[in-house]
């Protein structure tokens, strides 16, 4: 069977994060969800999703297929009942679609001429930015049973302090000594080829991706996921950050998501709680105003290829969008648009040329491309957020 993850309606909700990915790419938990969904199914997938997103994130339509909504996740009892979908069936999650059988002849999808089955059972859903830190711990625990099933973890080393060791996996080629791995409060994932340096203090649940690394003397509270290939040092807690991004220094970040390619600078440092202890609003690209979360915790959602230098503090939630390069004493506002360049005594534009040059020099030093794909994804975003600038 083909499968292909579509966006939903939730595409806008998780912006700036979909800017430059489908929705099925997001990471939470130790998979993207993608990585999750093809892992279950056991097929490769590809995606529907915006035009501008397409010709990285290609579609391939076959005579028989199945779409699945990415912003659900996956679990045994809906990977059987998507596995068994025949033609003209659909399941629906109350008034959502889940999935549903389609053929490369239909012109439309007219839900009224199918068999609707309904999907009763609890499963986890993204359908808000605040959603990947915070259904993080359940996502990293089913990661956990998903990738370390009828496995064997590395040894772990005798310098480690260990709690729960049980609840530990470590896959090849990591490196750690001296550190402590506290698994009682949540399993620990150690990707393979990673490195945590001495002194070093993590509680689970916790997952660090392949080719990442935890510098000298972090701290790490769950639940926490550092993507592939990221630098991660100072206080962490709650947070996810995607791929190949650095939070190398000292400073805290706490109840946040980077995006890819982020680089967050010495000392800098979010609020996760404001100081009247109220519930927290964020910025909302579909009502293009301040949301509520409901949330008492919350800090900050920052884009693709954002940056921030020393000492840049961030307020309690604070949206960045993508290519922003933000600095300067004093709190900036809590909306800043994709390629602005400043801080809190203002901001100007932040010209494409100039942070594609960025761009192309950060990817280098991963041994990654900037491709024509990157640069046309990002000339789009930069044209479609002018009105917020």
């Amino acid at each position: 069977m083909n499968y292909i993850l579509f966006d939903g309606t939730v595409r806008n909700a998780l912006l700036p994060f979909t800017f430059t990915r489908p929705v099925a790419d997001i990471r939470v938990g130790i998979l993207t969800i993608r990585e999750k969904w093809e892992r279950h199914l056991g097929f490769s997938t590809t995606t529907l999703t915006e035009d501008y997103l397409m010709d990285k994130f290609p579609m391939v339509e076959m005579e028989s297929n199945v779409m699945i909504n990415a912003s659900f996740l996956p679990n045994d009892i809906l990977v059987a009942m998507i596995k068994s979908l025949e033609r003209n069936q659909a399941i629906f999650y109350k008034d959502e679609v889940i999935a549903f059988y389609t053929q490369d002849t239909q012109e439309d999808v007219d839900f009224d001429a199918y068999h609707i089955i309904t999907f009763e059972e609890d499963c986890l859903r993204i359908e808000h930015t605040w959603d990947i830190f915070m259904k993080n711990d359940l996502a990293i625990r089913e990661d956990f049973e998903l990738i370390t099933e009828g496995r064997h973890s590395q040894s772990i080393p005798k310098s480690v302090n260990v709690i729960a060791p049980e609840n530990i996996f470590i896959e090849e080629g990591a490196k750690l000594e001296f550190v402590t791995l506290n698994a009682s409060t949540g399993p620990i994932y150690i990707g393979k080829n990673t490195e945590i340096m001495e002194g070093s203090l993590i509680r689970g649940p916790f997952a660090l991706c392949e080719g990442a690394q935890v510098k000298m003397a972090a701290k790490i509270y769950g639940a926490t996921t550092i993507g592939p290939e990221c630098r991660a040092g100072g206080e962490i807690s709650n947070s996810v950050i995607f791929g190949y991004s650095n939070k190398g220094h000292d400073g805290f970040l706490g109840n946040s998501v980077l995006g890819e390619w982020c680089n967050l600078g010495a000392d800098t440092n979010n609020s996760n709680l404001k100081n009247n202890y109220e519930a927290v609003k964020l910025w909302s690209y579909e009502t293009e105003n301040f949301a509520k979360t409901g949330l008492q915790f919350c800090g900050l959602m920052m884009g693709d290829h954002s940056k921030s230098g020393i000492n840049t503090m961030f307020n309690t939630g604070t949206v960045v969008g993508v290519c922003a390069n933000i600095f300067g004493s004093g709190f900036p506002r809590n909306f800043v648009p994709s390629f602005s360049w400043g801080g809190a005594s203002g901001f100007t534009t932040y010209l494409p040329k100039k942070a594609f040059e960025t761009a192309k020099a950060v990817m280098q030093r991963r041994h990654i491309d900037f491709s024509e794909q990157d640069q046309a994804i990002l000339e789009y975003v930069f044209e479609e957020t002018k009105k917020y600038r």
